[in-house]
């Protein structure tokens, strides 16, 4: 069946396209009474808005949300939430000259060899606009874990060899990187300015933190708590690599040096000396910090001449011009927080039916 829907308790399915009239969401399984107010979801999309600064693509969308089912008085009443975003800045004619022909790092020729046709309006429902609806339901589970103490935030960690060097968190929000490392992130803008100007695009690495997560969220075997994030996670456009805890680097650790010793804490809970382990035991969460990091690539839609075919496979030279990210990466960090907050909110709802 068609993959627009995630979760299983909580599910968030999502709707519309680059350049249709407009695109959403629902969202069900929200327990009823549950406190939100626009504002608040309306914050966490501006901050996935485009235009938003020099490092983001020029297009110029509001992105206001309209909340149309599910909330009455500022509480959620246990029906699905369904929202809304118009799209009032689609510029379809940038896309006419090249919509017979297929853009290098695309999904134009596998969406035409699945279904025979595509939407070549911006990449129609392969867009990364999708994410407003993943942004939008993201907020909802985040208030859901901050019932239970649990936070999710992410930044920039890496645009290609530059990575940060000190975490302020502080500084996540003061930059328009939304990198924790104010001197680096001056280093990432200047850097992305250069490939913007060469008609070019960068890659990097975002990193996402979860604490306050209570031990036991996960399901055995193929439930896995790493399983359903790894699955959220590679579901975000450009997403190519994604590593938990120490990720790849355990291949180069013995067993003495990866095993987190556990302990007894001051406040009489039991925790891990170290964390290796990304918060994550046996596909279960253990209380300690789940530490996730995704490896974007760089956006496909650069302006330099490139090689391709048209859908008779016919050779041809191809020029992507429009508005475009030159990196995904500050937009990125609201969407990877959200999807990782989806995945514990749903997590947590089904712990509740776990156990007498």
């Amino acid at each position: 069946m068609p993959g627009n829907t995630f979760g299983h308790t909580l599910r968030l399915t999502t709707w519309g396209e680059s350049h249709g009239p407009a695109v959403g969401c629902t969202i069900d399984g929200c327990p009823a009474g549950l406190e939100l107010s626009i504002a608040y979801i309306q914050h966490e999309l501006d901050r996935r808005r485009v235009g938003q600064s020099r490092v983001t693509s020029a297009r110029r969308e509001p992105d206001e949300v309209q909340i149309l089912s599910g909330i009455f008085e500022g509480r959620s009443t246990g029906a699905p939430i369904s929202m809304l975003v118009f799209n009032t800045d689609a510029k379809s004619s940038h896309y006419e000259s090249i919509k017979d022909s297929y853009r290098p790092g695309h999904a134009d020729y596998s969406w035409d060899i699945k279904y025979g046709f595509r939407d070549w309006r911006g990449g129609g429902r392969s867009s990364a606009r999708e994410t407003i609806g993943r942004v939008a339901g993201g907020a909802i589970a985040k208030l859901l874990l901050a019932n239970v103490g649990a936070r999710v935030f992410g930044y920039t960690l890496a645009l290609g060899d530059l990575r940060a060097q000190t975490f302020d968190e502080a500084e996540i929000e003061r930059n328009i990187m939304r990198c924790p490392d104010a001197e680096v992130a001056a280093a990432m803008v200047a850097r992305v300015e250069q490939a913007r100007r060469s008609l070019d695009s960068l890659g990097g690495v975002v990193e996402v933190r979860a604490q306050g997560v209570p031990p036991g969220l996960g399901e055995p075997v193929f439930d896995k708590l790493q399983a359903d994030i790894g699955k959220a996670m590679f579901s975000i456009p450009a997403i190519k690599g994604v590593e938990m805890g120490a990720g790849f680097d355990v291949a180069n650790l013995r067993g003495s040096q990866n095993n987190d010793a556990f302990m007894r804490r001051d406040d009489g809970s039991i925790g891990t000396a170290s964390n290796q382990h990304g918060g994550i035991l046996g596909g279960i969460s253990t209380g300690e910090e789940i530490v996730v990091r995704l490896a974007a690539k760089p956006p496909a839609s650069i302006a330099q001449p490139q090689q391709t075919v048209d859908r008779d496979g016919n050779p041809t030279t191809i020029e992507i011009h429009g508005r475009h990210d030159p990196t995904v990466l500050p937009r990125l960090v609201p969407v990877a927080e959200a999807m990782l907050a989806l995945v514990l909110a749903d997590h947590l709802l089904r712990q509740r039916a776990a156990r007498v």
